[in-house]
């Protein structure tokens, strides 16, 4: 937390499964810099910023085996382990021939580096030949509009759930990723090795589109011209950043289940093996968001606009689309959707397996051949039309403005305590107290508690209960706080949890 300030109000510090921290800073005479802070004496300068504070922390209640295996080991025996229990974010350089921003491991990434991916989607995905990742860690012919010549990168894992968040100062540009894996946590390591640079091909395809339509010089995009003026040479660029997110998912599934037809002979588990995926990127004044599954993005605001009140009270605003049977639309949608099979639907469930509608992976919902490498109950009975499962995304933008205070990102385990109006009181709550807190590492605190008075138990109790068996209790949950640009908290920023 920032400071050396404690939580009070707490009941005392929890372990969590990781946590980091990143704000603005002063410098020592006292005036405002816009920065970023991640460790002491290091700074990194932005002007204008769409938001000026972000803190993240989970809670492991999963137990999970060690490593991954997918694809004949290719994916390393660590995932993510310079990162699994950051306490700061860590500023690295980046250029074209280190196009994996250092997310991952050398191992990890030289692994990476020999995976053959599956070619892309046919009409779905860009026309260039260039769309087809024949390596994941391939660079890119363009530079992508998160190209930056240093970033500050910061990732975790906790249980099944992982976690991402990469910040550029030169583009204006915050890159958040959840990642909540389910039966297991191969679907939730790939997404989390692979994803972010996917998106950075496909922005790198839309910038080379616009720099053809356009007629200019290399100095059209981000690397050039401001965010607003971008836009407005381009009417549509909202809507084609969203296209290119939405590409990027879609690329990721292929690969992902290419893998998974590779290795399923030797490891059947592979195809019940999904993730739930919400993606923020803020770029400039506006925020991208992307999900499928049931983790929520929700934005605390005092503005008129998207559902919130006019009486000048803070409002919760849900960006996302909770994609689960007992959402009405989905329901009817997945029914709609396969008007033979009685069975879609059975105990509240996916054919009777699973509660979201949307997530990557989970190949044996969707591919027939997937499901028969199954056996016994294992197995789906009359999978009749698949899939029944998609990695469809939401997707929606929103113009950050002055009445905008904060977006909380959270995996389903934490909305299985609190709605979207109590986490917006609590965050809110502990800002005004304490300013320069951990908003996100207190929003795990508070869900502990909750679960083990549900529970029955103290938090210390609940606490000394094995992950695995804790899972009874509560999910594994992972938050991220934005404190948006208009609201600016300046401190000098400590690591200490």
């Amino acid at each position: 937390m920032m400071g050396g300030q404690s939580i009070a109000d707490s009941g005392g510090q929890i372990k969590i499964s990781f946590g980091y921290h990143c704000n603005n800073s002063t410098d020592d005479s006292g005036e405002e810099s816009d920065g970023i802070d991640g460790r002491p004496g290091s700074k990194l300068r932005r002007a204008n910023s769409s938001f000026s504070c972000l803190s993240g922390a989970a809670l492991s209640a999963n137990a999970t085996l060690a490593n991954t295996n997918i694809c004949n080991g290719l994916f390393g025996a660590e995932i993510l382990p310079a990162l699994d229990s950051p306490t700061s974010f860590r500023r690295i350089p980046s250029s074209p021939s280190f196009s994996k921003l250092d997310l991952l491991s050398s191992s990890f990434q030289s692994s990476l580096s020999n995976l053959s991916c599956s070619p892309s989607s046919p009409s779905e995905l860009a026309e260039d030949n260039s769309s087809s990742l024949r390596s994941t860690s391939a660079p890119s012919r363009c530079e992508s509009f998160l190209n930056a010549t240093e970033v500050k990168i910061a990732g975790g894992a906790a249980g099944e759930d992982r976690v991402q968040a990469v910040c550029s100062e030169e583009n204006d540009s915050l890159f958040c990723g959840i990642y909540d894996g389910f039966n297991g946590r191969d679907a939730a390591d790939f997404l989390a090795g692979t994803l972010y640079e996917t998106i950075r091909h496909y922005l790198g395809l839309l910038d080379c589109a616009l720099k053809r339509e356009s007629k200019v010089s290399d100095r059209m995009g981000f690397s050039g011209l401001p965010y607003l003026e971008v836009e407005k040479s381009c009417p549509s660029f909202k809507q084609r950043v969203l296209n290119s997110l939405e590409q990027a998912l879609i690329q990721a599934e292929n690969d992902f289940l290419h893998m998974v037809e590779q290795e399923m002979d030797n490891r059947p588990d592979l195809v019940s093996i999904g993730s739930c995926v919400l993606v923020v990127l803020l770029l400039g004044k506006n925020m991208y968001v992307l999900n499928a599954g049931d983790s929520r993005a929700v934005l605390a605001t005092y503005g008129e606009g998207i559902g919130a009140n006019s009486d000048g009270r803070l409002q919760a605003v849900q960006l996302t689309v909770s994609h689960t049977v007992d959402d009405e639309s989905e329901r009817i949608q997945l029914l709609k959707n396969h008007p033979e099979d009685p069975s879609t639907i059975v105990g509240g469930k996916v054919k009777g397996k699973l509660k979201v509608t949307r997530a990557l992976g989970v190949g044996y919902l969707k591919k027939k051949s997937m499901n028969d490498a199954l056996m016994g109950i294992l197995r789906v009975r009359n999978l009749v039309s698949p899939p029944y499962v998609t990695v469809q995304p939401s997707r929606t933008v929103h113009e950050i403005s002055s009445s905008d205070h904060f977006v909380v990102l959270g995996s389903d385990g934490l909305f299985d305590f609190f709605n979207n109006d109590d986490v917006v009181k609590l965050v809110h709550s502990y800002i005004q107290r304490y300013p320069f807190g951990d908003p996100a590492k207190f929003l795990v605190e508070q869900l502990v508690m909750r679960a083990a008075d549900c529970a029955g138990f103290s938090k210390e109790e609940l606490m000394s209960i094995p992950v695995g068996r804790r899972r009874k209790y509560h999910d594994d949950v992972t938050v991220m706080v934005i404190i948006l640009g208009m609201n600016k908290r300046t401190s000098k920023a400590s690591t200490r949890l």
